[in-house]
């Protein structure tokens, strides 16, 4: 997964990478060093979890250094082209940019609703009754004044505390490419038999 998203963030154009680690720290630097070729990778061990906002905050120092910045979540696989959304928040600079994808179940993300300039009227993380199946795809680029409108409070996290109150101020990028979370035993087992093909990789799906 690590190999994927540094190959991802080489065609993306990006040259440097905060990888955040709260477990099998050994492993993570083991990876690392097999493929870090035209990137400059720090490793930041988060022993006590801050939550996926939490940990913006926390590392607020090397994200002031650029005017806008990637936000991926790790156990998502996606060989999506990254430069629609590079594109797309440049051209309007809002406080985000968001990737969505469409979801079968929509109860279990982020569920958002945009219109037709793809600005982001509603976002609600794990609804009852989610009234979209485009959900948040783990993908997004953020500002700083993404960072200004973190609460202050443990485990502050992106889907809960801070997305929902941007409604208005962030664009949706909808994705069309290959994308799953693989958080799940299930879709873990779908990605065994789907991902090779769709991205092409010269294996067998049980290699």
């Amino acid at each position: 997964m690590l190999q994927i998203w540094l190959e991802a963030c080489r065609c993306a154009g990006i040259t440097e990478v905060l990888i955040n680690v709260h477990a099998h720290i050994d492993a993570v630097r083991a990876a690392v060093g097999q493929g870090k070729e035209g990137l400059k990778i720090n490793i930041s061990e988060e022993p006590t979890l801050l939550g996926s906002a939490g940990t913006l905050l926390a590392n607020r120092q090397w994200l002031n250094s650029d005017p806008y910045f990637w936000v991926f979540y790790a156990d998502v696989l996606t060989n999506a082209d990254l430069t629609p959304m590079i594109r797309l928040h440049e051209h309007h600079r809002p406080i985000a940019t968001i990737g969505l994808y469409k979801v079968k179940d929509p109860s279990r993300c982020g569920v958002v609703s945009f219109d037709d300039q793809f600005v982001v009227r509603e976002f609600v993380e794990k609804p009852s009754n989610p009234k979209s199946s485009w959900a948040f795809s783990g993908l997004m680029i953020g500002t700083h004044e993404l960072l200004n409108a973190i609460p202050q409070k443990p485990l502050a996290d992106l889907g809960f505390d801070v997305l929902p109150s941007l409604s208005g101020r962030m664009l949706a990028c909808p994705i069309n490419d290959y994308l799953l979370d693989i958080g799940t035993m299930e879709n873990y087992e779908i990605a065994q038999k789907t991902w090779p093909e769709s991205y092409g990789l010269p294996y067998k799906a049980d290699q």
